[in-house]
């Protein structure tokens, strides 16, 4: 069975950092593409950072480029999300994902391209 646990979420100022954290099981990490998604306004979920089943391809959606990072730690079978810079807008609830099958640069954003799941992560930025 393959489970995705979240865990890093809470509330921080502006301007401020958190790290999310998404401990995978069930799932080789050589055979999985990974992403962060949180809800967009009028959209359903969308990616903001994904990282490539070769652990070294990164991807992220403009709004967090620069201020936020994806990687994951083979040893420990989690992925990360380190974010900086965090501005009110960055309040939601964030999900991790999971998928075997290769992402493009196109596609990787796409929530409905993965089938594994987090419970998703409140962050709330606020002063």
């Amino acid at each position: 069975e393959v489970q995705l646990v979240e865990s890093g979420g809470g509330l921080v100022q502006p301007g401020g950092s958190l790290r999310l954290s998404c401990a995978v099981s069930g799932l080789p990490f050589s055979f999985a593409d990974m992403t962060w998604v949180r809800p967009a306004p009028g959209k359903e979920r969308e990616g903001v950072a994904g990282i490539h089943n070769d652990g070294v391809t990164t991807y992220y959606s403009d709004s967090v480029k620069d201020r936020f990072t994806i990687s994951r730690g083979d040893a420990d079978h989690t992925f990360y999300l380190q974010m900086n810079s965090l501005k009110p807008e960055d309040t939601a609830e964030y999900y991790c994902a999971a998928d075997p099958r290769q992402h493009s640069s196109s596609s990787w954003s796409r929530a409905h391209t993965y089938n594994f799941w987090g419970q998703g992560t409140q962050v709330t930025v606020s002063s």
